[in-house]
């Protein structure tokens, strides 16, 4: 049993090193159809089709957030709870804000002012949903990580696949960054930009197998606020929707401490595993 455990460790630490360059899948555009081919492109490469089950799910390959069946009661003005897709719609997601207050998602019309217009008025002339009319942000950060459980528990999980859909890109400066399951980067990737108003930017990042535990997604270079608006090189960016592979729960590493940096590895494992 033992020997068994030593090679799943062994396993699990040579996962992240022993890779092929990633594939990415990036393109920006004045309009949504502008987009649509990349992330048609960025979906095809996954896999599971077009058609979403339960949860997000599309056949089990690859799971979508697009925002739009947040209930009002999650919406703006109110932050949207960290654990929402993985716990109220378990899709194995569970976001935070770092060094922000939390995470939001904008408000149907009907509910109040859409496209964050509850932060500051300008917003409405500033962004634009891909679909339907919820968008998502941080509040206080433009900083987000997204962190992968398997769905619906709290067993950390990784993904061979992530990518996002953004408003308004004007300049350099947005990016992905993916992290292993030991806090390991596994690259940085710059998200396209385009100047102009309610523009979109698209940037999906497949790896050759599972190794992605955490994404972090900067957004611009500033966080939304009442009266912060895009002057003296300030660049506001929010999300619409995100996609990424189907999240694979991670084995116990319990016997990681046999090898040279295992006792460190294993620690940074054991912290990650106390998030909900």
């Amino acid at each position: 049993m033992k020997k068994t455990l030593v090679l799943v460790g062994f396993a699990v630490l040579l996962a992240s090193s022993v890779q092929a360059a990633p594939i990415t899948f990036a393109g920006s555009a004045v309009n949504a159809a502008g987009i649509t081919t990349i992330r048609d492109d960025f979906r095809t490469a996954i896999g599971g089709g077009t058609v979403a089950g339960a949860n997000g799910s599309f056949g089990g390959l690859r799971r979508e957030i697009n925002w739009d069946g947040v209930p009002t009661a999650n919406s703006a003005p109110n932050l949207l709870p960290g654990n929402f897709f993985n716990v109220n719609s378990p899709r194995g997601a569970v976001l935070s804000a770092p060094g922000g207050t939390g995470v939001e998602v904008s408000a149907n019309a009907a509910d109040g002012p859409i496209d964050f217009g509850n932060i500051d008025p300008s917003y409405a002339a500033l962004f634009a949903p891909f679909s339907t009319q919820k968008l998502f942000t941080s509040i206080g950060s433009n900083i987000t990580d997204v962190t992968f459980f398997a769905p619906g528990t709290n067993t950390p999980a990784v993904t061979s696949a992530f990518g996002a859909i953004f408003s308004d890109v004007d300049l350099a400066g947005t990016s992905l960054q993916f992290f292993d399951i030991f806090n390991n980067s596994l690259g940085v990737f710059a998200v396209p930009f385009l100047a102009g108003n309610e523009t979109f930017s698209f940037l999906g990042v497949k790896f050759d197998s599972a190794v992605v535990n955490r994404v972090r997604i900067t957004s611009g270079n500033a966080a939304l606020g009442a009266g912060v608006t895009e002057t003296g090189g300030r660049d506001l960016v929010v999300m619409d929707d995100f996609l990424y592979a189907e999240p694979a729960a991670v084995p116990e590493p319990a016997s990681l401490i046999l090898f040279g940096t295992g006792a460190i590895a294993l620690g940074a494992y054991l912290r990650r595993r106390g998030r909900p």
